[in-house]
């Protein structure tokens, strides 16, 4: 009796990978359709595919709710007992029409397969195919299709909207050619699988999506897992396998769980997806070093000029705690989800999904999922995938269909009828006559160009996407990371007149600050939201380029901890940018020559690793690297909860690639913030915003600018004078009086050494900013824990006083000019002797 039990656990041992993968119908097939058209087009009997389906030809007469008019009688039949062995041949436009029970959405498979006829090719067939008015392709011919078997399956989603009308899809051949068919599926879908909202990459507004929406699947992909047939999904859908998507095969690994472990939270259908995706994924492998920042990366071929529904599953099933899991995902190099908790939406091994709406502009026909390690020191660096599905989004608002609108393949073709009766008397009656009539419509397209207003994009409404951290280890880095204002849409063009609204015609009481750039005014859209407008000066040294270069970085930027650019206006002689707008302003106000509260120590580090994570994203987490190249106190912006955010890029340039070590550019900058290296050999790297945002932490120790002539020579540099005393171990002896008794002394020491790094002589001998950033965050667990041990009445840990000796100094605004070299020491000298001069940056 024994051996015959262990007998049968061994069988089912070895069995459960098959059962996993090929459930029995019965099981898979839980959903039962309202509407279930299962077709055989051209075959004269019933064929059950491989799931168990049984598939009824399209002419028994059998079914009233099917019709197909006019019918066409030519068939190809190959092997009858086959689903695509058989095939309907239309020599002209012709529909079938199916009567359906249940309004709402449905899916609708096509499958076609180019039997071998002897009368007509069907390999070289072309022909269009529309559903309800809904021009579904066009010209299509089965050897352009990326499809690698005999058989093309495409799958769209359609809605109908009453019980009343059937489903009428339309067969149009192309001038001497066929269209063909070989099987059609009708099945209605449970509701839930599309979302009514779905969030836009970049964050924004949230993009509502029509009822009466058409969908194509483009891809649906069982990530970590194998490629799943209808048999396993209870939607009769079809999984492909990730592999050949990964950019970087090496920078996954597969893991899975126990299919009995997985549940389905309330909101979640059992059906959007099977439970093979989510007990199947990739999560990041072990590169061997001792900080993972890697991204794994997926890359979609897709139409470009389309708009694209994409769908991410993910289930942790991979700790064994709540919360332990922090990471990014990203789409096309944007910021789609930050410090993404799977357990703060659902519990430990719970399906749940996110829907985005991504659009493939003209120059991309491409969309990158990547999901990557958060900067948060006391998780693992690790990220996690499911699933991914891309849907097309097909519909009359797509103006960039090759359709051109949602009219019926039909109504085209009568129109096209028109045209060419139109065109032949035109033709009759002379060349004279024709060119007239070309003369009269280019003198009219003319006027109506001259007389057309400047076009005005107007701004969306920017609800950004926000993500619950939830994790109540990590509140340092959660709160640091959340900003409390969403990050805006891209920038839009607008009209200088629209701008002058938003100013009150640029209202000098409005002025909230003056830069090298021209002066910056409040304002408020006509959507209520509060920007900030910077107004391009004509006489500042700052131009055109740098105009250009802010909104190229900003308009494929997004981040939590970068201002975002809402817009811009470029029109005669005015360059005007539109910010967001961030109440705190800059961080220099907020440590010296202001009348603002001092800021507490926290307040300080939790600004720093928010600036941090913004360069870091700029280093790392965009296509290219960027270098910020300005990196300052004054362009470090604060909201109204003090979440930091980096401002200015009009200097920032793109970093070497791959194959440099370096950017070979003129010197450019803010003096006391430059890095030395870039100005004596002109060789700009990311090390070099490394240097500066060391410049930027001692000032936020030291709460004075980083250069000040006013003060004794030993003290007019912050680096030799604040490094000096570094060196000695005795840095407490700089800082802010007011921080006096607040200061954890393992703390400072761990700020100490991350500025003193920052700014060593040469670049290659400093950190990279996540290590600045890993550093500042321990930085800050270790004040959290000495306030705690303070609040019991115990501060021997701190600072206690500072000596007198040190002067109150007073606050000269000395570095806010650019810095241009052509390496010779002329132009140093000149640097030297603007010390004071106001212009420029």
């Amino acid at each position: 009796m024994d051996t015959t039990r262990t007998l049968s656990l061994a069988l089912l041992i070895l069995l459960h990978p098959v059962l996993l993968l090929r459930p029995p119908a019965a099981a898979a097939a839980a959903f039962v359709p309202k509407d279930n058209f299962l077709i055989n087009c051209g075959g004269d009997a019933t064929v059950t595919s491989d799931d168990g389906r049984a598939f009824h030809p399209d002419d028994s007469g059998d079914d009233s709710s099917l019709a197909l008019s006019p019918i066409s009688r030519n068939v190809v039949v190959t092997n009858s007992s086959d689903l695509h062995g058989s095939a309907r041949v239309f020599t002209r436009k012709s529909e079938y029409k199916f009567g359906i029970a249940r309004t709402g959405r449905h899916f609708l498979r096509l499958h076609f397969r180019p039997l071998c006829a002897s009368r007509c090719d069907l390999k070289s067939a072309v022909f269009s195919v529309a559903a309800d008015g809904f021009t579904l392709f066009r010209n299509f011919s089965y050897p352009k299709s990326r499809a690698g078997s005999s058989v093309l399956l495409k799958e769209f989603i359609v809605e109908t909207g009453s019980s009343s009308n059937p489903l009428t899809v339309v067969f149009a051949p192309s001038d001497g050619s066929v269209a063909f068919i070989n099987a059609i599926e009708v099945i209605s879908m449970p509701d839930g699988i599309i979302p009514s909202v779905a969030s836009p990459v970049p964050p924004g507004t949230g993009v509502k999506i029509s009822t009466d929406a058409v969908f194509e699947t483009i891809y649906r992909i069982n990530v970590g897992g194998p490629s799943l047939d209808p048999r396993n999904d209870s939607l009769w859908r079809v999984w492909e396998t990730d592999r050949q998507f990964l950019i970087n095969p090496a920078s996954a690994r597969n893991v899975s769980t126990n299919p009995a472990s997985i549940r389905y939270p309330a909101g979640v259908p059992v059906e959007a997806a099977p439970n093979s995706v989510y007990t199947t994924a990739q999560e990041m492998a072990d590169a061997n070093v001792g900080n993972q920042k890697f991204n794994i990366s997926w890359l979609f071929e897709v139409d470009s000029h389309f708009s694209y529904l994409v769908r991410l599953h993910f289930c942790d099933f991979l700790n064994e705690a709540v919360h332990s899991m922090l990471f990014n995902v990203y789409i096309n190099n944007q910021s789609a989800l930050s410090l993404f908790d799977i357990t703060s939406k659902t519990e430990l091994s719970t399906a749940y999904f996110v829907d985005f709406v991504v659009n493939a502009l003209m120059e991309s026909d491409k969309i990158m999922v990547q999901v990557g390690p958060s900067q948060v020191t006391n998780v693992p660096p690790n990220a996690i995938l499911n699933g991914v599905e891309i849907l097309k989004f097909i519909g009359s608002e797509n103006t960039l269909d090759a359709s051109g609108s949602a009219r019926s393949i039909g109504v085209e073709a009568t129109k096209k009828k028109r045209m060419v009766i139109l065109v032949i008397p035109s033709c009759l009656g002379g060349a004279t006559l024709l060119g007239l009539i070309i003369a009269v419509l280019l003198l009219y397209l003319g006027h109506r160009k001259k007389a057309k207003k400047p076009a005005v994009a107007r701004l969306p409404s920017p609800v950004a996407l926000h993500t619950h951290t939830g994790n109540s280890e990590t509140k340092v880095s959660a709160r640091s990371y959340a900003s409390s204002r969403p990050s805006q849409g891209l920038g839009q063009l607008l009209a200088f007149s629209e701008i002058q609204q938003v100013t009150k015609n640029f209202d000098e009481s409005l002025v909230i600050g003056v830069g090298g750039f021209g002066k910056v005014y409040k304002g408020v859209l006509d959507n209520g939201i509060v920007v900030a407008v910077k107004r391009g000066n004509p006489r500042s040294q700052q131009g055109l380029a740098e105009f250009r270069t802010e909104i190229e970085m900003l308009s494929k930027l997004r981040h939590r901890h970068l201002v975002s650019l809402i817009g811009y206006c470029h029109e005669a002689n005015e360059m005007v940018l539109v910010y967001e707008y961030m109440a705190g302003g800059p961080l220099r106000k907020h440590l010296y020559g202001s009348d603002l509260p001092a800021l507490s120590w926290k307040q300080r580090l939790e600004i720093c690793i928010g600036a941090a994570k913004g360069l870091h994203y700029l280093h790392t987490g965009a296509a290219e690297t960027i270098i910020h190249r300005d990196v300052k106190t004054t362009n470090i912006l604060l909201d109204e909860n003090l979440t930091a955010k980096v401002a200015d890029f009009g200097l920032s340039k793109s970093g070497p690639t791959l194959e440099q070590t370096h950017v070979s550019t003129a010197v450019k900058g803010s003096f006391g913030y430059l890095d030395p290296e870039y100005f004596r050999r002109q060789r700009l790297t990311e090390k070099s915003d490394l240097y500066s945002f060391g410049v930027v932490l001692m000032e936020v120790l030291c709460a004075r600018p980083a250069v000040n002539p006013a003060l004794p020579r030993d003290q007019v540099n912050i680096v030799e004078w604040a490094t000096n005393w570094q060196r000695r171990g005795q840095l407490e002896q700089l800082i802010d009086p007011h921080l006096v008794g607040t200061v954890s002394l393992d703390s400072l020491r761990k700020f100490g050494e991350t500025a003193e790094k920052c700014l060593a002589e040469h670049g290659a001998e400093r950190p990279s900013m996540g290590d600045v950033l890993w550093n500042l965050e321990y930085a800050l667990q270790l004040q959290e824990s000495f306030t705690t041990v303070i609040g019991e009445g115990s501060n021997t840990n701190g600072i206690q006083d500072l000596p007198k000796w040190i002067p109150q100094i007073e606050t000269i605004e000395h570095d806010n000019f650019s810095v241009v070299s052509d390496g010779t020491d002329g132009v140093t000298s000149r640097v030297f002797s603007q010390l004071m001069d106001p212009r420029g940056r």
